[in-house]
């Protein structure tokens, strides 16, 4: 027996359900349908009306209709293979029903001699006369079947008739939960109920309804839900209490005199906030969110001399090898000599290796650069007290709370990205961080120019970059896939490879996700190094690796990506002092859509606007590729189309945290909506 209140029975596994075997069970869980609630956010696509009785004169030809008649006559033939035919009629005609497959016994039972029944299905004709195929919808009892039908999008092996008999069942038990909003909230709503309002989502009639009360009430409480949780996690690690660091900026004053450049304002401004959390009692946790080629590497490093002033370690953790050994580069190259620096990485021999984690283990090295092979369990830090993560570590909230408990209570967390996040997106992604925005872009750093070619004009491509190549210039060469496919008309690495070699012999690299991560970093590093002029790569480069002799990039098929895509693969040039230019090709056949993203582009160097931009030509489930970790992955929110929702989301945590109300009152939203365990500990 359910009990009234009770969310346990939404957690339970779908294997509990009436109805639901092993094969069903396992059919269902293809689709991600785990546990009874998440039964209830696939949506129905569109419904079938059988409440109409049609006589059968009335039937149309591959239609679905319902006729209530009379059974008359059976033909059960004794030859395999052929059809059981049931025939039945109303005053206006006859009908027959037929059957592969079925036992006389069940047709027996179903469709009774001389009896009335409701069948409901698709009419066919067959020799001059109606006929239904193996109908599901039978009953003497014409109330079970003169209804709206839900159509749902199932997984082969589930019939909708099934299907809608284990929502139904789902829905007549959905427990009364205890309502969690207050008064003011439930008035934007209209006062519907959270019962009330999944009772109407599966609704026929409601199809599509995406501005009504119970939608949006529904689309919040997902919303504020996964706020609340972010909410509850940054003020657990906020009560984490450490030691006070202590340092006077004396190395930062230093490496900013060096510095053959200005820090912008915001870079000071992110600069003076950092160090204000790494002097607190309460831990931090904090994003650096900047444009490509803001200067955020640069922050970090400056922050990190000012641990190591107070007398901690710091760890710098970046998504490839080369690209920890570039920071460990620019370090090695702006840091004080008497700043002890190592990187840490898979080439590192193991004698080697084995020096460098003693001299971590003795305090010996101030800070170490590396993969994410820092924190295996042989290296043990003396007194680490920063951890830095570089973009590419998109981790989630679980992940982001393990790595803040493994660097110790006196450990500070960095994270960067280069990924500029829309606005309403912020508290739903890094709810749980303190964020630190870099808009403003290097003095010395000039705007990329951007420009569209039809593909082709690729001998005026070629003419410009046999140029930049005698101005001593490397170009970037990117194709969407690896090798040519017949199901899509796309440039591939290896096509353009070949096309180029002819033309540039000895000049051209390859560079794509088959290759091993071994032999990447060496093409890459050979390509640093000028080794050749021309690199031909799958988005593989997006990572943000510093190549400054890299001033032109080339991007083929320009329309099939996305807008923030495109933006940061432009980001791969223009890193030193010379001009930059990013090519854009695409065929003539664009859509409107990828006409206003390459106009877009070519309009604008600012990454937070494309992104806006991006959003609302694409939306929500498109955008940045929203399968990365850690991007909240809402059922029914869209931060375009319920930008208010997310507002009023971000203005109710900030009343429930300044009011201190006990998070209890939202233990039922927070089990159903975030089943992740770390709320175990919340609630």
């Amino acid at each position: 027996m359910i009990k009234i209140y009770d969310y346990q029975y939404l957690l339970q596994d779908i294997s509990k359900l009436n109805g639901i075997g092993k094969k069903t069970s396992k059919i269902l869980k293809r689709k991600k349908i785990y546990k009874v609630f998440d039964l209830l956010w696939k949506l129905p696509q569109y419904y079938i009306d059988r409440s109409y009785i049609s006589n059968i004169k009335e039937l149309q030809i591959g239609k679905i209709q319902t006729i209530k008649v009379k059974v008359i006559k059976y033909n059960f033939p004794r030859v395999k293979n052929l059809p059981n035919r049931i025939t039945c009629e109303d005053k206006t005609g006859k009908i027959d029903c037929v059957f592969f497959n079925s036992f006389e016994g069940y047709i027996r039972k179903v469709l009774p001699l001389n009896e009335i029944v409701t069948i409901s299905g698709k009419i066919t004709e067959f020799r001059g006369k109606y006929q239904i195929t193996n109908p599901k919808y039978i009953s003497p009892d014409s109330s079970l079947i003169r209804k709206k039908h839900n159509k749902y999008a199932l997984t082969e092996g589930i019939s909708e008739k099934i299907y809608n008999k284990i929502i139904q069942q789902v829905l007549n038990n959905l427990p009364n939960l205890p309502e969690w909003h207050n008064s003011n909230i439930l008035k934007k709503f209209n006062n519907i109920s959270w019962n009330l309002s999944i009772k109407k989502l599966h609704e026929p009639k409601n199809i599509g309804k995406y501005n009504s009360d119970f939608y949006k009430r529904l689309a919040f409480d997902e919303i504020l839900a996964s706020f609340m949780i972010s909410s509850q996690i940054r003020k657990k690690i906020k009560k984490i209490k450490k030691e006070l660091k202590f340092f006077n900026c004396n190395f930062q004053h230093e490496i900013e005199k060096k510095l053959t450049f200005n820090l912008t304002n915001d870079q000071k401004k992110v600069l003076l906030d950092i160090n204000k959390d790494l002097k607190m009692k309460e831990k931090m946790f904090r994003l650096l969110q900047g444009d490509v080629g803001s200067g955020k590497t640069i922050v970090a490093l400056i922050s990190a001399l000012n641990v190591i002033e107070s007398g901690y370690q710091v760890a710098v953790m970046a998504p490839t090898e080369i690209l920890a050994k570039q920071h460990f580069n620019l370090a090695k190259s702006t840091y004080p000599k008497n700043i002890n620096i190592a990187l840490l990485s898979g080439k590192t021999i193991s004698k080697e290796k084995k020096k460098i984690e003693k001299e971590i283990n003795q305090h010996n090295i101030d800070i170490v650069f590396g993969t994410h092979a820092l924190f295996q369990k042989n290296i043990i830090f003396k007194k680490l007290g920063y951890i830095i993560i570089d973009e590419q570590h998109k981790f989630g909230v679980n992940q982001r709370k393990n790595l803040s408990d493994k660097g110790g209570k006196n450990c500070d967390v960095l994270l960067m990205s280069a990924t500029p996040i829309p606005r309403t997106l912020i508290m739903s992604v890094y709810g749980d961080m303190d964020i630190s925005l870099i808009k403003e872009k290097p003095k010395h750093r000039k705007e990329i120019l951007t420009y569209s070619k039809l593909e082709n004009k690729i001998n005026d491509v070629i003419r410009f970059v046999k140029k930049e190549i005698n101005y001593g210039n490397q170009i970037f060469w990117v194709c969407p896939i690896i090798e040519e496919s017949k199901k899509v008309d796309h440039v591939s690495v290896i096509n353009k490879f070949d096309f180029l070699q002819k033309i540039f012999p000895n000049k051209v690299g390859l560079l794509h996700g088959k290759i091993s991560t071994d032999k990447k970093d060496e093409i890459l590093n050979q390509f640093l190094k000028k080794k050749f002029k021309i690199l031909v790569s799958t988005t593989v480069i997006e990572v943000g690796i510093d190549f400054p002799n890299a001033n032109v990039i080339i991007i083929e098929n320009a329309n099939k990506f996305g807008l923030s895509q495109l933006h940061q693969l432009r980001g791969r040039v223009g890193r030193g002092n010379k001009q930059a230019t990013c090519i854009l090709m695409f065929s003539s056949n664009l859509s409107e859509n990828a006409k206003k993203r390459i106009k877009i582009l070519k309009n604008s160097n600012d990454g937070f606007d494309i992104s806006e931009q991006d959003m609302k030509l694409r939306g929500f489930g498109d955008i940045l590729g929203f399968n990365q970790s850690g991007l909240k992955n809402f059922k029914l929110a869209d931060p375009m189309q319920n930008e208010d929702l997310f507002i009023l989301g971000e203005k109710e945590i900030k009343r429930i945290e300044n009011e201190k109300i006990n998070i209890g009152k939202y233990k039922s939203l927070l089990k159903l909506y975030d089943q992740a365990d770390i709320i175990n500990d919340i609630v």
